[in-house]
């Protein structure tokens, strides 16, 4: 059944193909979203970039794509990983190259869970680091978006197409990080109406604060008391509403920002 890096013939029966990006550590949001949409039947592609990892304060997870990967068949998907440098502008037609051909047929739902996320405000963000956070949360995103929405060979007829982007309403001290999530709502919600004659839809979501291993416990408390359940968010409770969207019920919901944070406050 796993064809994780080999090119494989199609399955008798085939399952969707959902391509996920930012999938590179085992307790992130984005590993979440494989594992329940591998779970509800679909094929998983997914990316990650390890430099990104090493850069931040928790460190790359190594062997967490193979990890993930393993994961994913045991709940009977296929899979293909892929590492990709997302500031490079050549990159989204290399991923959705590697996955039509590693898994045999093309990408039906695109998930954007990937990020660049450095702390930085306005005054000692540096013109670098704007970039670089546009480059990956902005540029990237627009071109994978118009990638697929050039590749899509669904039914015109039929709503049969997924996208959905995770992004985030942080912005103080977090200025190019939240400005360049900002600009890719825009690109997402835009990508509901100009691909709509293809049957896709296209979605936002806001998971909010989500404990991936980057909180402290000052932040974690502080954020606990900030919600009516008296917790944070988990990878899985966003992978629920991912989840929904990709799948035929949730077909109706389009051109939306959605947040699933228990009613976190801002």
């Amino acid at each position: 059944m796993t064809i994780n890096g080999q090119p494989s013939a199609a399955p008798e029966t085939a399952r969707p193909i959902a391509l996920i990006t930012g999938v590179g550590r085992s307790i992130g949001i984005g590993a979440g979203i494989a594992r329940q949409l591998a779970a509800t039947g679909w094929d998983v592609a997914f990316t990650y970039w390890t430099p990104y990892d090493r850069r931040m304060a928790w460190g790359a997870e190594d062997g967490a794509g193979a990890s993930i990967a393993k994961e994913l068949e045991e709940a009977g998907a296929r899979t293909a990983t892929i590492e990709a440098d997302l500031s490079d502008p050549d990159a989204p037609a290399r991923i959705f190259d590697e996955a039509e051909q590693q898994l045999g047929g093309p990408v039906t739902a695109l998930v954007l869970s990937h990020a660049e996320s450095v702390d930085s405000g306005l005054l000692d963000t540096t013109v670098e680091a704007f970039d670089r956070h546009f480059a990956v949360n902005t540029r990237a995103s627009w071109l994978l978006v118009r990638e697929y929405g050039l590749r899509f060979r669904g039914a015109p007829e039929a709503v049969s197409g997924r996208i959905v982007a995770l992004t985030s309403d942080h912005t103080v001290g977090n200025l190019p990080y939240g400005a360049s999530k900002g600009a890719l709502d825009r690109i997402t919600l835009a990508a509901a109406h100009e691909l709509a004659h293809l049957g896709v839809t296209a979605n936002v979501v806001n998971p909010g604060p989500v404990d991936t291993g980057w909180m402290n416990d000052e932040l974690r408390e502080s954020l606990i008391r900030g919600t009516p359940l008296g917790r944070i968010g988990t990878p899985r409770d966003t992978a629920h509403l991912v989840s929904f969207l990709c799948s035929p019920e949730g077909q109706w919901v389009n051109g939306q920002l959605l947040k699933s944070n228990g009613g976190t406050a801002s």
